[in-house]
């Protein structure tokens, strides 16, 4: 049976799906989320400024990764690559 993923490894997914823009419901179903667990990641993501929300004109909602999400996600990979054995 599989292992679940840690707090590290569902963050990188979310940030890094966001670097180019990506809706609430494609992000949650591309990062394998259930809806209350992305919308804890998504604010404490927002809180921090790692990502942003930005409202369409035509009503959707987008998030995007902001310099500093760009810094984090960078050192998370490191770490993730120093624990791969």
């Amino acid at each position: 049976m599989g292992r679940r993923r840690g707090e590290v490894q569902i963050l990188t997914n979310i940030l890094t799906l966001s670097l180019k823009g990506v809706k609430a419901t494609h992000l949650m179903y591309k990062a394998n989320l259930s809806y209350s667990t992305l919308r804890k990641y998504l604010s404490a993501a927002l809180k921090n400024g790692l990502i942003r929300k930005v409202c369409n004109n035509d009503g959707s909602t987008v998030y995007f990764i902001t310099e500093k999400g760009k810094l984090v996600l960078e050192k998370l990979r490191d770490v993730e690559c120093v624990l791969k054995f």
